[in-house]
């Protein structure tokens, strides 16, 4: 008895063996030569952001970006390189000048950012006043008294100076909680109906634009040593800053030692005065249209089925986007251009079509990855995000693989509850277990473009990556620059994501895929 058992565990391993999912040596091989030793992603990193950052939405930068973008990959060969048209966007800004100055009670430069969208402004010397107001009747009590003063909006943030790096990589205890965490809980679909009821932070930006003060300070609730994280202005209404017409109050983010050491003075009675000279234009080129990059390398046999990959190209304007998202950018032009190589090289050509996409809009709300979706995939009712129902290219679609977490190697990949992939996936990443990297988590991550395609039942995933500095230093701030990005980790992501992605495009079938339930996302609209 004991040796039928035995037969029939051997039996058991041995068909799980032979049903495992086939790796491609001769590819792996060749895509980790080009990817690891043959690296271009700090030269087009480089370029990304030293030339070509920062890449707000609908500024002339980006503009300039995304012609290189296409330049560089029709260079590399890609084919079909073109752009797709989203929006409207509203109107665009672009930040053209800024400096700020204490004049008393000593002279100092201010360390501050602009939000975007804030207008021009210019003022010599003027008064300094704290808004201390919580509710309407006390916000009610300085009408009357804020024009031709600069407000201050926060209070005093205390700082704990760093006694640990602030940078880090996972450890083994961090991956192997990811590893056995549960299926996650399906998420509500979200109703953005906001009316009815009072809002005190509506009231206060509507009370601060009737007032016209000269401009609105406050500093962020993290960052110190003169970082600071800003990202766009606020005005009643969420997102209304790019309508046309809407009134703007120029608003400036200050790092929190100048911010405290304003408030202080003021706390004591010491009268404080500031210059400030913010150079800044609106327009609206196009009817407030935006641009998303596209390029593909044709399939063969199975070239009417596609494999997207993709990050998103835009950024907020503090700094040059590096960590935010050129790095995910960047190593999606570099794994495009490691197939490309990998193609020449050994002759073998992917069955079906991989497209690369670069997305915009992503920092305001995924607006450029959801239009793709909306146009290509599935019809949403107007203003929701929810699927009403799904078109026939929907389902050529494989996978959709996005990177957005920063500069930090892979480590695995989030699977969004979808569990049949797990074995699959598994299989991918063990050639690349010396890189790190081995980790598959049925949690959801959120956030950041492969939301877009998971909502509308196309396998779409996250890669899981060492955090480093990214929320603590970079994420949307003014150090957000070419000098945090790890070389060596960009090499890493981009050739995993080329054998991914490739692998993906070399299956017999298409990529298991989630239920949808259509009637349930109609349901909760």
């Amino acid at each position: 008895m004991k040796k039928l058992l035995f037969i029939l565990s051997c039996l058991i391993l041995t068909s799980g063996l032979w049903a495992q999912e086939p790796v491609n040596e001769e590819l792996v091989e060749a895509i980790r030569k080009h990817g690891l030793d043959q690296s271009q992603a700090m030269k087009t990193a480089q370029l990304m952001m030293d030339v070509y950052g920062p890449r707000l939405t609908g500024s002339p930068m980006l503009e300039k970006a995304t012609e290189w973008a296409v330049s560089q990959l029709e260079e590399w060969g890609l084919e079909n390189v073109h752009t797709e048209e989203w929006g409207p966007f509203g109107r665009s800004w672009e930040l053209q000048h800024f400096e700020m100055h204490a004049h008393t009670p000593t002279y100092w430069s201010v360390i501050g950012v602009p939000k975007a969208w804030s207008p021009s402004v210019k003022a010599d010397e003027a008064e300094v006043i704290y808004l201390e107001a919580n509710t309407k009747e006390e916000l009610d009590a300085y009408k009357g008294k804020l024009k031709g003063k600069i407000v201050l909006v926060d209070t005093l943030r205390s700082i704990e100076e760093w006694f640990d790096a602030p940078a880090r990589r996972y450890e083994s205890d961090d991956l192997l909680d990811m590893a056995n965490a549960d299926m996650p809980t399906p998420r509500p679909r979200r109703n953005y109906n906001t009316t009815g009821g009072f809002s005190f932070n509506k009231y206060l930006w509507e009370t601060l634009a009737e007032e016209d003060p000269i401009a609105v300070l406050d500093r962020s609730y993290k960052g110190d040593l003169g970082t600071v994280f800003v990202s766009g202005a606020r005005t009643g209404e969420w997102g209304s800053y790019r309508e046309e017409g809407t009134k703007v109050v120029p608003q400036i983010t200050l790092a929190v030692e100048h911010y405290n050491r304003i408030f202080r003075l003021l706390q004591q009675g010491i009268p404080v005065k500031l210059s400030l000279d913010l150079k800044a234009r609106y327009y609206n080129p196009d009817d407030g249209m935006e641009r998303n990059i596209i390029a593909e390398i044709p399939g063969t046999d199975l070239k009417d089925e596609v494999v997207i990959f993709g990050a998103h190209f835009d950024s907020w304007h503090a700094a040059t986007g590096a960590t935010d998202n050129g790095a995910g950018s960047t190593v999606m032009m570099e794994a495009a251009r490691i197939l490309q190589e990998v193609i020449k090289e050994t002759g073998v050509k992917p069955r079906r079509t991989l497209r690369l996409a670069l997305w915009t809009g992503e920092e305001q709300g995924l607006y450029g990855s959801r239009g793709y979706v909306g146009e290509h995939y599935a019809e949403f009712p107007e203003g929701t995000y929810n699927p009403q129902s799904i078109k026939p290219a929907q389902e050529k679609v494989s996978a959709y693989y996005n990177l957005d977490n920063g500069t930090g190697k892979i480590r695995g990949v989030y699977l969004q509850g979808n569990q049949a992939v797990s074995p699959i996936f598994r299989s991918w990443l063990e050639p690349f277990k010396d890189l790190e990297a081995g980790t598959l988590t049925l949690s959801n991550t959120g956030g950041t473009d492969h939301l877009a395609f998971d909502a509308v039942g196309i396998p779409g995933f996250q890669f899981i990556q060492d955090p480093m500095a990214y929320f603590t230093r970079t994420h949307h701030s003014n150090m957000d620059n070419l000098d945090h990005l790890v070389e060596d980790d960009l090499k890493q992501a981009a050739t995993i994501i080329a054998s991914f992605v490739m692998h993906t495009a070399m299956r017999d079938e298409l990529l298991p895929r989630k239920p949808l339930d259509l009637e349930e996302a109609k349901s909760e609209e």
